[in-house]
């Protein structure tokens, strides 16, 4: 594998100017007391109840798990010049991609087009042909975006930023964002006025803006909920964070309930209706009536509800069709194709294995390849090529040649590693960042930052939670 992109370091002997400040703090000091920080740290997200569920682990009494994301003392650090070009890619990005989900569920100008392939979107698992023709306020249907970005390594010694991901249904990991900076602001106080770091605590402000501007046009004062499946949900700590920080009530399916083409929600004080719902509920679960019947974490009669424009829905249900990695390709096209534009943010080359000639390439090169199921998520599901054994990619090979349209294969990806407090000390470990991007009626906007997922296992690449990854404060400069 190619050499990583030094977040931090330009050379053994040369750090990057935006980090200058903070190395010489960092070399101040001991190392018992950053390792005292970081207990400090820990002990604070268990007292607060930090965790998330993990699905599958069970603890020695048979009980489910839950843990904590590993938070990692050093942050990472973006200059502004940096993080104004993302963020214009960003913007553009999801602008393109929320036409685009709008195109297909209406006159599928890009279909005709011949550029993205008719049937990689109508036989597309989460593509919902129940909403055909649906019009939805401001043509906004993903409200609320994670894109996944990640840094490698150019030949010249730069570090070119690719995405890697588009997270359109329901992105989850704001709150690690919020709490790692209270937290680092708690431990390191003087950090903080030594630096010029943007402010990311307006966040929840920012979002309750978003879901209100999107409220149906009879909504003069919107009411504005969270839907969750509930506490046993790997994310319920982060449902129930936003909620308590925006204000506004966290409900569960079986608060709701529909009544003269309205949504309302079960009160003390008797029914209250419902304008906005910003769900972190799956669209299979949104609606028994239309989708799973057997499903207890939605509202009966709500899709009808929503196709009448008395409801707004935070994502959309079907946004899930621009997130698939086998849509994930036409991205670019897509921002040429709506916005006239060449994209600012490049993809990571990808090989589509429904393709005659991507699957016999991905084959042959299995061992130097990421390979992915399309609806794959958290890590599961894929092969690391350079970190398989000659078993498990045989094993993955037979996998990939029974259903080869499951499939995409991207190059190994040396992520940029950034400086981390790990047991044996200060150590380099690859990192991706999850900026969330907000899409109104009037504007698309963001906090300067995201969340910084970081690889602890020493040369692994896979930053996901479930598979032991563990979170950074995330800093941009001001200039």
């Amino acid at each position: 594998m190619k050499p990583s992109f030094d977040e931090m370091h330009a050379s053994s002997t040369w750090v990057r100017e935006h980090y200058q400040g903070y190395d010489q703090w960092l070399a101040r000091q001991p190392r018992d007391l950053m390792a005292a920080r970081r207990d400090e740290a820990e002990m604070i997200f268990r007292r607060v109840g930090i965790t998330f569920a993990v699905y599958g682990a069970k603890d020695e009494d048979g009980s489910g798990t839950e843990r904590l994301i590993p938070f990692d003392l050093i942050p990472r650090i973006i200059p502004s010049d940096e993080w104004a070009s993302m963020q214009r890619g960003l913007v553009q990005r999801v602008t393109a991609l929320n036409r685009f989900i709008h195109d297909v569920y209406h006159d599928q100008e890009i279909l005709k087009a011949g550029i993205v392939p008719t049937e990689a979107v109508v036989n597309n698992s989460q593509f919902r042909p129940e909403m055909k023709g649906v019009d939805v306020p401001g043509g906004i249907y993903s409200h609320i975006s994670g894109i996944d970005i990640v840094r490698a390594a150019q030949p010249d010694g730069s570090g070119n930023y690719y995405v890697l991901e588009d997270n359109l249904r329901v992105p989850s990991g704001v709150s690690y964002m919020l709490e790692n900076r209270k937290m680092m602001m708690r431990l390191f106080p003087e950090l903080f006025a030594q630096h010029r770091v943007a402010p990311v605590a307006h966040y929840p402000d920012l979002l309750l803006e978003t879901l209100r501007d999107v409220a149906p046009a009879s909504a003069d004062e919107p009411h504005v909920v969270v839907l969750t499946p509930g506490m046993y949900n790997s994310a319920y700590f982060e449902h129930a964070f936003l909620a308590q920080q925006m204000g506004i009530e966290l409900v569960e399916g079986q608060d709701l309930f529909v009544k003269d083409q309205f949504v309302y929600m079960r009160t003390t004080r008797g029914p209250k209706r419902v304008d906005v719902i910003y769900r972190r509920v799956d669209d299979d679960f949104m609606d028994p009536l239309a989708f799973r019947s057997d499903s207890t974490l939605g509202c009966a009669g709500l899709l009808d509800v929503y196709r009448r424009g008395n409801i707004t829905l935070c994502n959309a249900i079907g946004t899930g069709v621009a997130d698939d990695k086998s849509i994930y390709p036409y991205v670019p096209k897509m921002v040429e194709f709506y916005l006239g534009e060449k994209p600012i943010l490049e993809n990571v080359p990808t090989y589509l294995c429904r393709e005659p000639d991507d699957l016999k390439y991905v084959l042959a090169h299995l061992p130097e390849l990421v390979v992915k199921e399309v609806h794959g998520a958290g890590g599961y599901g894929m092969l690391v090529g350079p970190a398989a054994s000659k078993d498990e990619i045989e094993a993955f090979r037979a996998q990939l040649l029974a259903n080869p349209s499951n499939y995409i294969g991207q190059p190994t990806l040396a992520l940029s590693s950034c400086p981390t407090f790990v047991e044996s000390g200060i150590a380099p470990r690859h990192i991706d960042l999850r900026p969330f991007v907000l899409s109104g009626k009037k504007h698309v906007q963001m906090v300067p930052g995201g969340l910084t997922r970081v690889a602890l296992k020493e040369g692994s690449l896979v930053v996901n939670s479930s598979q032991g990854g563990g979170t950074k404060d995330t800093w941009v400069l001001e200039s």
